[in-house]
Protein backbone atom coordinates (compact mmCIF):
# COMPACT_ATOMS: atom_id res chain seq x y z
CA UNK A 1 0.00 0.00 0.00
CA UNK A 2 1.44 3.38 -1.06
CA UNK A 3 1.97 5.89 1.60
CA UNK A 4 1.43 9.29 0.48
CA UNK A 5 2.62 12.07 2.11
CA UNK A 6 1.94 15.07 -0.26
CA UNK A 7 0.86 15.47 -3.83
CA UNK A 8 0.15 18.21 -6.08
CA UNK A 9 0.15 18.71 -10.39
CA UNK A 10 3.71 18.58 -10.28
CA UNK A 11 5.18 16.27 -7.31
CA UNK A 12 4.52 12.96 -5.39
CA UNK A 13 5.93 12.12 -2.20
CA UNK A 14 5.92 8.78 -0.60
CA UNK A 15 7.01 7.47 2.92
CA UNK A 16 8.86 3.99 1.38
CA UNK A 17 9.36 0.89 3.05
CA UNK A 18 12.11 -0.94 4.26
CA UNK A 19 12.41 -3.07 1.24
CA UNK A 20 11.46 -1.08 -1.62
CA UNK A 21 13.27 -0.49 -4.95
CA UNK A 22 13.08 3.00 -6.01
CA UNK A 23 14.20 2.24 -9.03
CA UNK A 24 14.39 -0.67 -11.60
CA UNK A 25 17.48 -2.82 -10.61
CA UNK A 26 18.91 -6.12 -11.54
CA UNK A 27 16.42 -8.30 -9.35
CA UNK A 28 13.65 -7.46 -11.53
CA UNK A 29 11.32 -6.60 -8.83
CA UNK A 30 8.80 -4.02 -9.45
CA UNK A 31 10.08 -0.34 -8.35
CA UNK A 32 8.34 2.12 -6.42
CA UNK A 33 8.17 4.11 -9.61
CA UNK A 34 6.49 1.68 -11.22
CA UNK A 35 4.05 1.08 -8.62
CA UNK A 36 2.96 4.86 -8.12
CA UNK A 37 3.06 5.15 -11.46
CA UNK A 38 0.29 2.23 -12.09
CA UNK A 39 -1.89 4.06 -9.04
CA UNK A 40 -2.41 7.45 -10.52
CA UNK A 41 -3.17 5.73 -14.09
CA UNK A 42 -6.04 3.82 -12.29
CA UNK A 43 -6.96 6.48 -9.73
CA UNK A 44 -6.58 9.04 -12.50
CA UNK A 45 -8.29 6.89 -15.17
CA UNK A 46 -5.66 8.22 -17.72
CA UNK A 47 -5.64 6.31 -21.13
CA UNK A 48 -1.71 6.96 -21.89
CA UNK A 49 1.50 6.37 -20.16
CA UNK A 50 2.24 8.45 -16.94
CA UNK A 51 5.21 10.29 -16.72
CA UNK A 52 7.22 9.84 -13.80
CA UNK A 53 10.71 10.68 -12.61
CA UNK A 54 13.27 9.72 -9.97
CA UNK A 55 14.42 12.84 -8.71
CA UNK A 56 16.49 10.99 -5.72
CA UNK A 57 16.70 7.40 -4.31
CA UNK A 58 17.13 5.93 -0.92
CA UNK A 59 18.80 2.23 -0.60
CA UNK A 60 16.56 -0.68 -0.64
CA UNK A 61 16.88 -1.66 3.13
CA UNK A 62 16.39 2.24 4.10
CA UNK A 63 12.26 3.50 4.95
CA UNK A 64 11.05 7.25 4.71
CA UNK A 65 10.51 9.86 2.09
CA UNK A 66 10.84 9.49 -1.42
CA UNK A 67 10.37 12.52 -3.67
CA UNK A 68 9.20 11.90 -7.84
CA UNK A 69 8.20 14.16 -10.32
CA UNK A 70 4.69 14.10 -12.18
CA UNK A 71 6.10 15.99 -15.19
CA UNK A 72 9.30 16.47 -17.34
CA UNK A 73 9.23 20.31 -16.06
CA UNK A 74 8.98 19.63 -12.47
CA UNK A 75 11.96 16.67 -12.93
CA UNK A 76 14.24 18.78 -14.81
CA UNK A 77 13.87 21.65 -12.00
CA UNK A 78 14.32 19.50 -9.18
CA UNK A 79 17.18 18.08 -10.52
CA UNK A 80 18.92 20.88 -10.67
CA UNK A 81 18.10 21.71 -6.92
CA UNK A 82 19.15 18.35 -5.89
CA UNK A 83 22.70 19.24 -7.28
CA UNK A 84 22.73 22.38 -5.30
CA UNK A 85 22.80 20.30 -1.95
CA UNK A 86 22.73 23.71 0.35
CA UNK A 87 19.16 24.39 -0.95
CA UNK A 88 17.75 20.58 -0.37
CA UNK A 89 17.92 19.68 3.44
CA UNK A 90 17.59 16.08 4.49
CA UNK A 91 17.04 14.73 7.71
CA UNK A 92 17.54 10.78 8.80
CA UNK A 93 17.32 8.97 11.63
CA UNK A 94 19.44 6.15 12.76
CA UNK A 95 19.66 3.80 15.29
CA UNK A 96 22.48 2.96 16.63
CA UNK A 97 24.03 -0.70 19.39
CA UNK A 98 26.79 2.05 20.75
CA UNK A 99 26.99 5.67 21.31
CA UNK A 100 28.97 8.09 19.98
CA UNK A 101 31.59 9.13 22.11
CA UNK A 102 30.13 12.78 21.64
CA UNK A 103 26.78 13.63 21.79
CA UNK A 104 26.79 15.57 18.57
CA UNK A 105 29.43 16.77 15.96
CA UNK A 106 30.68 16.98 11.87
CA UNK A 107 32.05 14.04 10.20
CA UNK A 108 33.72 14.54 7.16
CA UNK A 109 35.79 11.76 5.66
CA UNK A 110 36.58 10.71 2.17
CA UNK A 111 34.63 8.23 0.54
CA UNK A 112 35.67 5.33 -2.43
CA UNK A 113 32.98 2.83 -3.71
CA UNK A 114 33.84 -0.74 -3.95
CA UNK A 115 31.01 -1.11 -7.26
CA UNK A 116 31.62 -5.12 -7.38
CA UNK A 117 31.02 -5.47 -3.86
CA UNK A 118 28.93 -2.12 -3.24
CA UNK A 119 29.97 -0.48 -0.23
CA UNK A 120 31.75 2.20 0.36
CA UNK A 121 35.13 3.43 2.55
CA UNK A 122 35.87 5.90 4.38
CA UNK A 123 39.40 7.32 4.95
CA UNK A 124 40.19 10.55 7.57
CA UNK A 125 42.32 12.04 4.06
CA UNK A 126 41.67 12.29 0.77
CA UNK A 127 42.69 9.21 -1.06
CA UNK A 128 42.56 8.35 -4.79
CA UNK A 129 39.08 8.05 -6.66
CA UNK A 130 37.64 9.66 -3.24
CA UNK A 131 34.89 11.74 -2.39
CA UNK A 132 34.44 14.80 -0.03
CA UNK A 133 31.16 13.56 2.50
CA UNK A 134 30.10 15.51 5.54
CA UNK A 135 27.31 14.98 7.64
CA UNK A 136 25.99 16.11 11.05
CA UNK A 137 24.91 14.20 13.67
CA UNK A 138 23.10 14.60 17.18
CA UNK A 139 22.20 11.88 19.43
CA UNK A 140 18.51 12.73 20.29
CA UNK A 141 16.89 9.17 22.27
CA UNK A 142 17.71 6.07 23.99
CA UNK A 143 16.63 3.22 24.96
CA UNK A 144 18.17 0.44 27.27
CA UNK A 145 20.11 -0.63 24.61
CA UNK A 146 20.39 1.70 21.71
CA UNK A 147 20.30 4.89 20.70
CA UNK A 148 18.76 7.39 18.25
CA UNK A 149 21.00 9.66 15.88
CA UNK A 150 19.96 12.65 14.46
CA UNK A 151 21.38 12.87 10.90
CA UNK A 152 21.91 15.64 8.78
CA UNK A 153 23.61 15.55 5.57
CA UNK A 154 25.76 18.42 3.58
CA UNK A 155 26.63 16.23 0.70
CA UNK A 156 24.92 13.33 -0.85
CA UNK A 157 27.31 10.39 -1.43
CA UNK A 158 26.89 6.51 -1.68
CA UNK A 159 26.12 4.64 1.63
CA UNK A 160 27.24 8.06 3.47
CA UNK A 161 25.47 7.54 6.37
CA UNK A 162 25.92 4.03 6.79
CA UNK A 163 29.60 4.53 5.91
CA UNK A 164 30.09 7.22 7.87
CA UNK A 165 28.37 6.10 11.25
CA UNK A 166 30.25 3.16 11.03
CA UNK A 167 33.35 4.44 10.36
CA UNK A 168 32.84 6.56 14.40
CA UNK A 169 32.48 2.75 15.43
CA UNK A 170 28.25 3.22 15.50
CA UNK A 171 27.42 1.10 12.97
CA UNK A 172 23.74 1.28 12.09
CA UNK A 173 21.13 -1.65 13.63
CA UNK A 174 20.93 -4.60 11.22
CA UNK A 175 23.58 -3.33 8.86
CA UNK A 176 25.83 -6.35 8.43
CA UNK A 177 27.37 -4.79 5.27
CA UNK A 178 29.27 -2.08 7.92
CA UNK A 179 29.52 -4.09 10.72
CA UNK A 180 26.24 -4.58 13.11
CA UNK A 181 26.38 -7.61 15.07
CA UNK A 182 23.42 -9.21 13.55
CA UNK A 183 20.38 -8.26 10.63
CA UNK A 184 17.20 -7.27 11.52
CA UNK A 185 14.73 -10.01 11.22
CA UNK A 186 12.71 -7.72 8.25
CA UNK A 187 16.10 -7.60 6.58
CA UNK A 188 16.21 -3.73 6.87
CA UNK A 189 18.76 -1.26 8.49
CA UNK A 190 17.51 1.06 11.42
CA UNK A 191 17.64 4.35 9.02
CA UNK A 192 14.89 6.03 8.06
CA UNK A 193 14.47 9.24 5.95
CA UNK A 194 12.48 11.27 8.41
CA UNK A 195 12.80 14.72 6.77
CA UNK A 196 12.59 16.79 3.29
CA UNK A 197 12.68 20.28 2.64
CA UNK A 198 13.44 22.18 -0.32
CA UNK A 199 11.80 25.07 -2.74
CA UNK A 200 9.04 24.03 -4.56
CA UNK A 201 10.00 23.84 -8.41
CA UNK A 202 7.34 26.05 -9.61
CA UNK A 203 5.40 27.81 -6.73
CA UNK A 204 8.78 28.14 -4.68
CA UNK A 205 7.17 27.88 -1.60
CA UNK A 206 9.00 26.31 0.79
CA UNK A 207 8.42 23.03 1.50
CA UNK A 208 8.43 20.64 4.31
CA UNK A 209 7.60 16.69 5.05
CA UNK A 210 8.10 14.54 7.49
CA UNK A 211 7.87 10.77 7.41
CA UNK A 212 6.08 8.29 9.99
CA UNK A 213 8.55 6.10 11.37
CA UNK A 214 8.03 1.92 10.58
CA UNK A 215 5.86 0.34 12.40
CA UNK A 216 8.17 -1.94 14.41
CA UNK A 217 8.26 -2.38 17.85
CA UNK A 218 11.70 -0.52 18.27
CA UNK A 219 10.80 2.35 16.21
CA UNK A 220 7.77 2.66 17.84
CA UNK A 221 9.18 2.66 21.60
CA UNK A 222 12.30 5.15 20.47
CA UNK A 223 10.63 7.74 18.44
CA UNK A 224 8.29 8.93 20.86
CA UNK A 225 11.45 9.66 22.70
CA UNK A 226 13.40 12.04 20.55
Amino acid sequence: MLRILYEDNHLIIVNKQAGDIVQGDKTGDVPLSELIKEYIKKRDQKPGNVFLGVVHRLDRPVSGVVLFAKTSKALSRMNTLFAQHEKVKKMYWAIVGKPPAQSEGTLVHWLTRDEKRNVARAYEREVPNSKRAELDYKRIAQSDRYWLLEVALHTGRHHQIRCQLAKMGCPIKGDLKYGAPRSNPDGSISLHARRLSFEHPVTHEQITIEAPVPADQLWQAIAPLA
